[in-house]
């Protein structure tokens, strides 16, 4: 009885060992098993890489305006500083400018506006010459500070737009995930979880994107309007000064009179 058992246990084993596979049966040594960031990357589908790698320069775009802004706003801001000092000193506005000499940074060519709007009002010195250096400061302001504001907008884009393109190559992703699913007739995780990876880290590139490059881009107008400030301090300490010499003048042309 027992040697009965035996056999049909042997005849069973071998039958099911022989057995065809079924017809969906997965190789799973042909199945992706690097699911590090790079062999994911390598693994993607043409159109996930470009999002990948288009999302990549986006974030080294905002690291190099980042180091860019730093240093151009440390430096220029450091030079109003030391401009805007000089000019609260008993100092000519043909002294200051002189100082200046040929120098570019905003401070002198705020001196060097003014200076030019005092030679041609022919050294006349009234309401109307603080009126016309006003409006010269004013815009002299708004120009530099659109010219330490450049580059800066690309961050805003970056920060609104990546988010929405790591999505984009998530969705594109899953869609052949699912394209994967049917070709093999099986729903088994070996299957579908490299194509799900794969989308998925498509998102994480886009908020790795994103996210420095809107902290990024507050901080550099919160230092952008330091630096509007110290030039609008640099203006007002020009207009003191014409209002100063102005009042010398009607001061030196009242003890003439007497």
């Amino acid at each position: 009885m027992q040697s009965n058992f035996g056999l049909r246990h042997v005849i069973l084993t071998i039958g099911l060992v022989l057995a065809p596979a079924p017809a969906f049966a997965i190789d799973e040594a042909l199945l992706p098993r690097n699911l590090s960031p790079w062999g994911m990357f390598l693994g993607a589908d043409i159109v996930v890489k470009v999002v990948m790698v288009g999302l990549a320069v986006a974030s080294l775009v905002t690291w190099t305006v980042w180091l860019a802004k730093t240093i151009e706003l440390r430096r220029k801001s450091k030079l109003a500083v030391e401009r805007t000092r000089a000019l609260e000193g008993r100092m000519k506005l043909a002294e200051a400018a002189e100082r200046t000499g040929d120098a570019h940074d905003a401070v002198a060519q705020l001196i060097q506006s003014c200076a030019k709007e005092a030679e041609l009002s022919g050294g006349i010195v009234d309401d109307g010459l603080q009126e016309r250096v006003a409006l010269r400061l004013e815009r002299v302001e708004a120009a530099m500070s659109r010219q330490i504001a450049r580059g800066t907008g690309v961050l805003a884009t970056i920060g609104a737009t990546a988010p929405f393109v790591g999505l984009f190559g998530t969705v594109w992703g899953i869609m052949n995930s699912f394209i994967g699913i049917s070709e093999s007739h099986t729903t088994s995780l070996a299957v579908v979880a490299p194509g799900i990876a794969e989308a998925l880290l498509a998102t994480a590139l886009g908020l790795v994107a994103a996210i420095p490059a809107v902290v990024i881009y507050n901080h550099l107008v919160r230092g952008i309007a330091n630096y509007r400030a110290l030039l609008g301090d640099a203006s007002a300490q020009l207009m003191l000064l014409v209002s100063r010499q102005r009042d010398n003048r009607e001061f030196r042309l009242a003890r003439a009179a007497e």
